[in-house]
């Protein structure tokens, strides 16, 4: 084996374990493409997200709204703004760090910025609902119907994969693997 491969079956490094056979720099390329195929799909939902956010304000009805209901389109617009900035990061921070050798670094920093924006996109949906459900309900069930769909969400986004995770055992083999 090259002596800048890491096999499936050291039990070494923390990729090591996916079964593949490739070097550090392999595996950054692989991971980064990874990562822009998933940044590109929460990209377009904050994208259109976001422009819908920068719309409403300029809309007639939006200077009848109550002051509790522009804190909340506030504190939106905010939010969107932090998820697009956490989103977009990843790419400055490759195209600030291309070429000086430190793609595996890049793919960490990169990976953790996008996980903090889908965090953000999360509480910015939520908030975006709550915006909508008060202005189109006017009673209690827009909290419960906001409460219902961040539930829904969170599970979808962070209790199913924490799921599988735990399912594979601890150390992030699939079940298989480990029965060889």
């Amino acid at each position: 084996m090259d002596e800048g491969r890491v096999s499936g079956g050291s039990g070494g490094a923390s990729d090591a374990r996916s079964g593949r056979d490739e070097t550090t720099e392999e595996r950054a390329d692989r991971r980064w493409t990874e990562l822009l195929q998933e940044l590109r799909v929460a990209q377009t939902g904050v994208q259109i997200l976001f422009g819908f956010l920068l719309a409403v304000v300029f809309q007639p009805r939006f200077t009848t709204l109550p002051d509790a209901d522009r804190t909340i389109y506030v504190v939106t617009v905010l939010l969107g703004s932090a998820t697009a900035a956490a989103l977009i990061g990843p790419v400055c921070f490759h195209r600030l760090l291309t070429g000086r050798n430190l793609k595996p670094q890049t793919v960490v920093w990169a990976s953790r910025l996008t996980l903090l924006g889908l965090v953000l996109l999360f509480c910015t949906m939520c908030s975006a609902l709550l915006l909508i459900m008060r202005v189109a309900l006017h009673n209690q069930l827009a909290l419960w119907l906001v409460g219902g769909m961040a539930l829904w969400s969170f599970v979808c986004w962070f209790v199913f994969p924490a799921w599988a995770l735990a399912r594979s055992g601890s150390n992030g083999r699939s079940a298989s693997a480990g029965r060889k």
